[in-house]
């Protein structure tokens, strides 16, 4: 693995992030956010720096529930792509999840493949106990309702495998 630095994101990080997705966006592998959403939720992420400290990958944790959390918006420069980018910030985001309290980590992916070596499963028609859904189902957050698998987000995860992860 190259020399990597994964750290806390600041507001500045922003335009990197931005820079980082927006092909992946654009290609249809990841969902696209408002530039204010990322500000909102720059807590969620973390940064992936070169030994130089350029921006190479991001990645976020989203708290869904009281065990449960969400790898987000997971993304590696192209030139750095399988060297171990997305590796080191999964490993560090899976840390935070534990730090957290979490037993949990949900994603929704095309990359099953890198998910499954990371310990993810698809987790099929798998959902939550009727009292914890009946929460959830209240939240207007996109990542939520693809968990819960709702018809509103059918056309954001048309291809994509929802995986799930059990901390231990």
């Amino acid at each position: 693995m190259t020399d990597l630095h994964v750290r806390r994101a600041r507001t500045s990080d922003i335009p990197h992030i931005v820079r980082l997705v927006e092909p992946l966006v654009q290609s249809g592998i990841l969902l696209g956010k408002e530039r204010v959403v990322l500000y909102e939720s720059v807590q969620e992420f973390r940064i992936a720096e070169s030994a130089d400290g350029e921006v190479v990958g991001c990645g976020a944790l989203h708290v869904m529930w009281e065990d449960l959390g969400e790898v987000r918006t997971l993304a590696a420069a192209p030139q750095w792509l399988r060297r171990g980018v997305g590796h080191a910030l999964l490993d560090v985001l899976e840390a935070d999840a534990r730090e957290l309290g979490l037993s949990r980590l949900f994603c929704l992916t095309f990359e099953v493949p890198f998910f499954e070596r990371h310990g993810f499963e698809d987790m099929g028609t798998e959902t939550v106990d009727p009292a914890v859904y009946a929460e959830l189902v209240r939240s207007r957050d996109d990542g939520v309702a693809e968990f819960l698998d709702l018809a509103r987000v059918k056309p954001n995860t048309l291809g994509n495998t929802r995986m799930l992860k059990l901390l231990r």
